[in-house]
């Protein structure tokens, strides 16, 4: 979530701001140690009850809002919700069996999670793999002392967890802090470098305003400029479908009626003329008997690839794209910067850089800074208070961890570019829109009774 919140603010806005991250971090971090530690003893002076009360609310929020979420962001905000209510739950239950409760979820969790992570680190090979396993490993310990009684009998297991994560928390806020710090100049993607190619590209959308308000009511319309994300889902693409599988056919590949598997596709479109869709140049064999090598982010699987000239060109050829998700705030200069450089690269990777891959460094490239200072000017903290408060922060940084652990697919991009959509063209918050409905049918309620009343008297 740390290097998520450095991508949309950006290293200019930070860098004003680091002594006070600094703080934060360091106050974070000691809160953390000193949390975990009072809950080895089993004598809690964590204000348990409290924190519950917290979790009540934010899960109350969360689903509140859920509604006004797409795809795989509504699940994933109706899952928190509930998890946060049900561990309130139990929270305030208060007895020994809640705790156990508590204990045996937090670990499967942790256990689930270090397990997929090394798992995928160890099959896929991607780049710095060994730093994902070891961090899957570790999730896998902890997991084991979550499971075992030792030395509080599960009743420190909420402070365990709430030190843990203002640990890690803190830690990434004061390596953020002193990262900002050091950098000479701002932070772009790897593949981007200010300089030769920038004076070709716009810095800011000129479709929008920059003294307008940082917030609109719904996604852009077809008649306003917009960056673009076409997604063609496995399903949607598949010649023949087949038999639906759960989550698989939406997120990594679905097997048409021939046995053949469909990955789906995924493409990035902006009103500047620049096209970006990644495809191989040479057909890959993606039977179920090698697609398992395939699966390999290392250079013996690595093949010619191309891109594609323009949407109306490849959509013709195949089909018009499943989905699509618009953001109007973006910067058309950093997105041609990343271009000029990533085109000179034509290698096709079926896990490492693919179609999906390359959409979503394009579309990180082109959206970083963007809130930080919109369209030039600095908004103060009102946009770093109003991200961390929105639900699709932690949604696009789950997806995020999630995609560079494994792979990214097209319907992680998806859901990726949905989330971040919410971020950089923020909406109102849901429970303002729905206090707002509520007014409105209050107020049409009103006046048909009154309208009622007055046919009545006459």
């Amino acid at each position: 979530m740390i290097q998520l919140v450095l991508l949309l603010l950006g290293a200019d806005y930070l860098r004003k701001r680091w002594r006070t991250l600094q703080i934060i971090g360091w106050l974070w971090t000691i809160a953390g140690v000193f949390i975990f530690i009072d809950a080895l003893d089993g004598a809690l002076y964590f204000p348990i009850t409290f924190f519950a009360w917290l979790l009540v609310l934010d899960g109350l929020s969360t689903l509140a809002v859920a509604w006004t979420g797409m795809g795989g962001q509504r699940s994933l905000r109706y899952v928190k919700g509930i998890a946060f209510l049900f561990a309130a739950t139990l929270i305030l239950a208060g007895h020994q069996h809640g705790n156990f409760i508590l204990s045996m979820i937090f670990g499967t969790l942790f256990l689930v999670d270090g397990l997929l992570q090394s798992v995928s680190a160890w099959i896929v090979r991607y780049p710095r793999w060994q730093a994902a396993f070891a961090g899957g490993l570790i999730e896998i310990l902890l997991a084991f002392f979550f499971y075992q009684p030792y030395p509080t009998h599960y009743v420190g297991t909420v402070p365990y967890c709430v030190g843990l994560g203002l640990l890690f928390s803190g830690w990434g806020m004061l390596l953020l802090a002193y990262r900002i710090h050091r950098l000479p100049g701002a932070v772009l993607l790897k593949a981007v470098r200010e300089g030769h190619h920038a004076a070709r590209w716009q810095d800011y959308n000129p479709a929008i305003d920059a003294q307008a308000p940082l917030i609109w009511d719904g996604p852009p319309a077809k008649s306003e400029q917009a960056l673009t994300i076409h997604v063609w889902t496995p399903v949607g693409s598949a010649k023949k479908p087949g038999q639906r599988r759960l989550l698989v056919d939406r997120y990594i590949a679905a097997v048409d009626a021939n046995g053949v598997i469909s990955t789906g596709h995924a493409a990035l479109e902006s009103p500047e003329g620049i096209y970006i869709s990644l495809y191989p140049g040479i057909e890959i064999d993606r039977s179920p008997d090698d697609f398992s090598r395939l699966l390999r982010a290392t250079r013996e699987n690595d093949v010619p690839g191309i891109f594609q000239p323009s949407y109306q060109v490849e959509s013709k050829a195949w089909c018009e794209s499943t989905m699509q998700v618009r953001i109007r705030n973006y910067s058309p200069k950093r997105l041609g910067i990343f271009w000029e450089e990533y085109k000179k690269d034509l290698t096709y990777n079926l896990t490492n850089r693919n179609c999906s891959s390359t959409v979503s460094r394009a579309l990180e490239a082109s959206v970083e800074g963007s809130l930080g200072h919109f369209q030039g000017r600095d908004r103060g903290w009102a946009p770093f208070l109003r991200m961390l408060v929105t639900p699709e922060l932690w949604v696009a940084a789950q997806i995020r961890k999630r995609a560079n652990t494994m792979a990214w697919t097209p319907g992680l991009t998806l859901d990726y570019a949905r989330a971040l959509s919410m971020l950089v063209d923020p909406r109102p918050f849901g429970w303002l829109k729905m206090a707002r409905l509520a007014f409105k049918k209050m107020g049409r309620s009103r006046r048909q009774w009154r309208e009622e009343r007055f046919e009545v008297k006459r």
